[in-house]
């Protein structure tokens, strides 16, 4: 999430201008929510934040960028594993578990993103590339016989991953992510694999 190292004010770099940024637009919305209303919480001026950011906008890309980066760093972590589709998709949703629990508020902010901006759109790109690499492992664990057939695979990975966002909602980090990521697969794959006969 590096992209700029530029420095402002002592005590304000842009990771810790961008938390505060991320939990304003989830408070009252990306649109609801001005530059002036980040001055204030942070307790700068609007040109210290300058120092950091362009716009606005950049703030918002930089937030949803590091919840994608996240899940699409998972995607390059299973695509690199040998073995059968549905141990694939059960770590890609255990491993998505953790990466919404370590980064609950950027992922919660991509999650009410909607396409009003360039950057929202893009945001919503790359989310829906998300859910068609979800779906492609679906349908590959139901043809080597490990996933219910009788299920549309689109069907399976958005309620697979509904599960996993629904965690925005609730989830507090009280328990460790590894105990909520085990919970959600035990919870998905036992509804969704082939028993064996």
């Amino acid at each position: 999430m590096a992209e700029r190292a530029r420095r402002g004010r002592p005590g304000y770099d842009l990771q810790s201008v961008l938390q505060v940024a991320v939990v304003l637009f989830n408070e009252r919305g990306y649109d609801g929510t001005s530059m002036d209303d980040l001055a204030r919480r942070l307790g700068i001026s609007k040109s210290a934040i300058y120092h950091h950011v362009s716009s606005k906008d950049e703030l918002l890309r930089l937030a949803v960028n590091h919840a994608l980066d996240g899940l699409f760093d998972v995607v390059g972590e299973i695509e690199a594993l040998p073995g059968p589709a549905i141990d694939r998709l059960e770590r890609l949703v255990r491993r998505s578990v953790e990466v919404l629990t370590e980064r609950l508020p950027f992922v919660t902010l991509l999650l009410r993103v909607h396409d009003n901006t360039k950057v929202e759109r893009a945001a919503l790109a790359r989310r829906r590339d998300f859910d068609r690499i979800v779906a492609d492992l679906v349908k590959q664990a139901v043809a080597e016989g490990s996933v219910r057939p009788d299920i549309d695979p689109a069907i399976t990975s958005r309620l697979l991953f509904g599960m996993v966002n629904s965690l925005i909602e609730w989830y507090r980090p009280r328990a460790g992510s590894a105990d909520v990521a085990d919970a959600v697969a035990k919870v998905a794959f036992s509804g969704i694999r082939v028993e064996p006969s």
